[in-house]
């Protein structure tokens, strides 16, 4: 599609192929394209210089601006602190979302307006599409798989008017080959796994940088009888099978997992994965976007995610002495407080909430 007019986009370069492509296509189709690196975090294990150096080449590759943003005072107030605070209330955070929400949404979406971009663009997997009505709906991508709709649920729809997503009408193959096709120097680079500045060294070794110290505390069965021990329940998650010690095991045993956290009594509760199977849990933060037009009481039967990656599950939810229920459709394994709920009818995200219980 080439314009009359030149619109203006700036596209967050990451170092990795997804957005490498998205900028790419972008370029392909007329638009004036700017590529941004988001500096956010720089520590042990994480790939922040390397990066920074393979979005360049992208940029250089392509021969379109580029220019390096400096977010890391913001990210550690407005990720990193959440991400602490969490684990030592006993939660399990989700520092996506709040990412999406603080930084490439907030941040740097307030950047690219100020600075007279038309639109902000990204290498996500998701997809937005203006009704008839002109309004915009945030939809699950082509790419499945890689749907990253559960991160961007709390999205608004003014946002959404300013939004592109390049690579949602692909497949990862799809993007991969259009890689190789345009010899764009990160073609074969690895897709990241697992919280970007966490990198190689895990939560618990993170948290520990953070100053968050170890308090040894017993592992208890569904019974209250004492199996094992542990090193502080903030370092663990609803659904965990390790990092905590049980005694007397016999080949017979089932598998054990974090079924319950007693902050108080710095207890973990365990048991087997059938005892941490849940089919209803309470929701708060509950975010819904107008564009949808839908209300609590609308959301009777929608589908909800409750991780990333996770399976669509039909589900009711219903007001119940003035909280906020999911009631699912099937049981569900982990269902961790401080990770998102997000909804769904067919391929419309609608919005989602905080799992509070």
């Amino acid at each position: 599609m080439i314009m009359n007019r030149t619109i203006k986009v700036a596209v967050g370069l990451s170092g990795g192929v997804d957005s490498a492509v998205a900028a790419a296509l972008l370029q392909e189709q007329g638009y004036e394209v700017t590529g941004v690196f988001l500096l956010c975090y720089r520590g042990p294990g994480c790939r922040t210089d390397e990066d920074r150096k393979e979005a360049l080449d992208v940029a250089l590759k392509l021969e379109i601006p580029f220019e390096v943003l400096d977010f890391r005072k913001e990210y550690q107030e407005k990720v990193l602190e959440y991400f602490k605070a969490e684990y030592e209330a006993g939660r399990t955070p989700n520092p996506d979302v709040v990412c999406n929400r603080e930084i490439k949404f907030g941040l740097f979406y307030e950047w690219v307006l100020k600075k007279e971009f038309d639109y902000v663009a990204t290498g996500h997997y998701a997809c937005v599409r203006s009704t008839q009505d002109t309004r915009f709906e945030l939809l699950i991508p082509k790419e499945k798989r890689k749907d990253q709709t559960y991160f961007l649920y709390q999205l608004r729809e003014e946002q959404l008017r300013h939004i592109l997503f390049p690579i949602g009408g692909m497949t990862k193959d799809e993007v991969r080959h259009k890689a190789k096709e345009l010899k764009l120097p990160v073609a074969k680079k690895p897709d990241s796994q697992g919280i970007c500045f966490v990198g190689e060294v895990g939560v618990k070794q993170f948290l520990q940088r953070m100053g968050v110290k170890e308090k040894r505390g017993e592992v208890a069965n569904v019974s209250g009888k004492v199996v094992g021990e542990h090193k502080g329940v903030w370092f663990y998650t609803i659904g965990q099978r390790h990092g905590f010690e049980v005694k007397n095991v016999s080949p017979q045993t089932k598998p054990l997992y974090i079924f319950k956290k007693d902050l108080k009594k710095n207890i973990l509760v365990v048991g087997t994965r059938e005892a941490c199977m849940r089919r209803e849990f309470e929701v708060g933060e509950v975010y819904l976007r107008h564009e949808t037009r839908s209300t609590i009481q609308d959301l009777s039967n929608v589908k909800v995610r409750i991780r990333h990656g996770g399976q669509l599950i039909l589900a009711k939810i219903v007001i119940r002495d003035s909280r906020l229920m999911v009631q699912l459709a099937k049981p569900v394994f982990g269902v961790a407080p401080g990770q998102s709920v997000v909804f769904y009818n067919r391929e419309i995200c609608l919005g989602g909430g905080v799992i509070s219980a």
